[in-house]
């Protein structure tokens, strides 16, 4: 049948613009060993000459691979191409892969396989819903920004820290499976390529993301009691040439504290199968427009009510 071509590219200069610094594709270099002169890896991580296996299809194993080199780009989109697959049936298997652009590298942790409280970005493909009373399907796909103080909460899912999300069925596929993390002036995308059409699926979009650079991409995986493979085919990261205005030069942009300007917190999020956000516990300024328009109503109900009585006055004097 030969080999399927690979999907479109979202980059502008497509691989005049690829950052091998950045980019994990085979052949590995050092496949089978630790000496990779770009990626450490750690815990079950395997590399063989195919694919880097996070984790195999066994229960309580964590896996991670990091890049080495910082990124200093302002604007990248990088692409990854994945396998989550095992013997486990509907709803038997777990946890799921993330994809890490943060400041800490190469530690291992319970989110994922890596560490929890993390700077900067993470990309989650949860392939079980630990909160049963969910209403999303699995696997899902979610963006988090952390800037350290923020916790991902499995029993939830990471509802309350997640900034969008979408279901996409991406796992025991024969074909290829691809994603793509876009970040470009403030912008965050992520898309998908997991039904073998050979195109991107939007999945989230984000405005007013700041990431710092200097951080590292990786990726993990973690199994509990449940279990699956996750491997990574390919990790490609392109530089995106994208104008900045004149002022962005002045910028130190290693000293920016990842953050996310949104119209409303990520804890108003609660459970929408489409991912997206929707009325949720109510917040202090809620509670303020409430009590606000409460407050009107009463005043306009006591004027209306004063004037009724009045009027009553008056035509009860015209009977005496």
């Amino acid at each position: 049948a030969g080999p399927r071509p690979v999907p479109a590219e979202l980059t502008d200069g497509n691989n005049e613009h690829l950052k091998r610094e950045h980019s994990l594709m085979k052949p590995y270099q050092g496949a089978g060993s630790a000496a990779m002169p770009l990626w450490d890896f750690q815990d079950s991580t395997i590399v063989t000459s195919q694919y880097v296996r996070l984790t195999p299809d066994e229960r309580s194993r964590r896996g991670s691979i990091w890049n080495r080199v910082p990124c200093f780009l302002k604007d990248w989109e990088l692409h990854v191409h994945f396998k989550i697959h095992g013997a486990g049936k509907k709803n038997l298997h777990g946890d799921g892969l993330a994809l890490w652009y943060t400041q800490e590298r190469l530690t291992s942790g319970p989110v994922f396989g890596s560490k929890d409280n993390f700077h900067g970005l993470a990309i989650f493909l949860d392939t079980y819903p630990n909160d049963e009373a969910t209403e999303r399907v699995f696997p899902y796909i979610s963006a988090m920004v952390n800037n350290g103080s923020l916790t991902y909460d499995h029993s939830k899912d990471g509802r309350w820290t997640e900034l969008a999300g979408c279901s996409a069925d991406l796992r025991n596929q024969n074909h290829d499976t691809f994603l793509a993390v876009r970040y470009s002036r403030g912008r965050l995308t992520v898309m998908t390529d997991v039904e073998d059409k050979n195109e991107w699926k939007n999945c989230i979009d984000i405005a007013g993301v700041q990431l710092p650079t200097g951080y590292f991409f990786g990726a993990s995986a973690g199994t509990g009691d449940l279990s699956d493979n996750h491997d990574i085919i390919s990790m490609k990261l392109f530089q995106l040439m994208v104008e900045h205005p004149v002022e962005d030069e002045s910028v130190d942009w290693t000293k920016i504290e990842p953050s996310v300007s949104l119209l409303k917190s990520p804890k108003d999020n609660v459970d929408d199968p489409t991912g997206n956000f929707r009325s949720g516990p109510l917040t202090g300024w809620k509670v303020f427009l409430l009590l606000l328009c409460a407050l009107l109503g009463i005043i306009v109900c006591a004027v209306v009510g004063a004037v009724v009585f009045q009027k009553r006055q008056e035509r009860n004097k015209r009977f005496y």
